[in-house]
């Protein structure tokens, strides 16, 4: 399907056609009319698929020949940066609409906080909200949701991860009862199940969560030691050729050091965790999408608040503790039809781990030998749980089996 076939306002083709958006992704064909018929919805797809376009485009076309448009619409994201994301993709489709969005965020000084609230007393019709910020905002009777006519949950699995639940439902009693509901998330746990029940009313499904990789990446695998790691990273960036390159670890801990042996070792790369400064983690967000730098080290929060298009190489330093994480993490290269590797570091603690990332996509990712001059690596035999300090080796230049 085009953006055509669906009938919107002549001013949101314009500015779609604006953009080069053409064509329909699948999460898109499927959940833009259903939101056009004002049903509840409840959709599991994995970021990529282009699910915020499937759930903005219809609020914006239905905003635009909507009665009331003060505070129309809120969507609730579990971090700054996809909240950033989402109003960026909003200014750029509402571009001949005249429809204004407004990000609500925890962090930064009291200047911050005032600036929120006299623009939300201003008014704009679609909000995207971090549950915390928000929370407080209404507990101190600054936004009245009086009017409001669409809630949108994106991501709802990761909100629930990072222990939102409870601010959720107390959002919830801050809304009027009709309203539109439109509940997103990657995957689909119990609990997800029950939030949805507590708030949609006979939601139509849609699921569109692939448990696969994009056909565009190119994956691999090395089983190292812990102390053989450097080393590899620096093979794979000498030998896999990148432009714009994210390296995940699991804990801000690792990305500090790994930061630092990086300084000083010269290697050009900037650090992202939750300890920077608002203003100072937006600053190398922006400079990363226009290309000023070419590496970033982060942790899982990457992996779902950005959309940059471009990255050519991933690298797990460590295997994610979440099989859904590494689909999230290598997600970052290869989109838009464009190709891109992705290479993991396995150590003997995360065969396992890495087991079942396979057993989740469904297929053994090919484990490369290691350069013969750094000796031997571990055997992959992630079917026997190991013992720290017992383990067999396996010598360099020698190739794995599969299983």
């Amino acid at each position: 399907m085009t953006f055509h076939d669906f009938k919107f306002d002549p001013k949101l083709i314009d500015g779609l056609d604006a953009m080069g958006f053409s064509k329909a992704t699948p999460i898109q064909e499927q959940a833009i009319p259903v939101i056009l018929d004002n049903h509840d919805l409840i959709a599991c797809a994995q970021t990529g698929t282009g699910k915020t376009a499937a759930y903005i485009l219809p609020v914006l076309n239905k905003i635009i020949h909507a009665e009331t448009r003060h505070l129309n619409t809120l969507v609730i994201a579990p971090t700054r940066e996809l909240a950033q994301q989402i109003d960026q993709q909003i200014e750029g489709f509402s571009y001949f609409l005249g429809v204004s969005s407004l990000p609500i965020y925890g962090g930064g000084d009291g200047a911050t906080w005032d600036q929120q609230r006299k623009a939300l007393e201003a008014g704009a019709d679609i909000i995207i909200a971090t549950p915390g910020r928000l929370i407080a905002l209404l507990a101190a009777g600054t936004i009245k949701f009086d009017h409001l006519q669409h809630l949108i949950l994106d991501e709802a699995d990761r909100m629930l991860d990072m222990g939102f639940y409870d601010d959720i439902v107390k959002i919830i009693k801050y809304l009027p009862t009709e309203r539109q509901t439109l509940l997103f998330s990657a995957t689909m746990p119990p609990k997800i199940r029950m939030l949805a029940s507590k708030i949609l009313r006979q939601p139509q499904e849609i699921n569109i969560a692939i448990a696969k990789p994009a056909a565009g990446i190119s994956q691999q695998a090395y089983v190292v030691f812990d102390h053989q790691k450097g080393a590899i990273l620096k093979h794979v960036l000498k030998t896999v050729p990148w432009k714009s390159a994210i390296i995940f670890a699991s804990t801000k801990e690792t990305v500090k050091k790994l930061d630092t042996a990086f300084q000083r070792g010269g290697l050009p790369a900037k650090a992202f965790h939750s300890d920077l400064e608002q203003q100072e983690r937006e600053e190398i967000l922006r400079a990363f999408k226009n290309k000023q730098i070419n590496m970033l080290i982060g942790t899982d929060v990457l992996s779902r608040g950005i959309d940059v298009e471009g990255i050519s190489l991933v690298i797990n330093w460590d295997v994610p503790p979440d099989p859904e994480d590494y689909v999230h993490r290598i997600g970052r290269t290869a989109r838009a039809e464009t190709t891109g590797t992705a290479v993991t570091l396995i150590n003997e603690k995360d065969q396992r781990k890495f087991l079942s990332i396979e057993n989740l996509i469904g297929d053994v990712i090919p484990k490369t030998p290691l350069p013969a001059e750094l000796g031997e690596s571990p055997v992959y035999n992630p079917e026997v749980k190991k013992k720290t300090g017992n383990f067999r080796k396996r010598k360099p230049g020698k190739p794995f089996k599969k299983r």
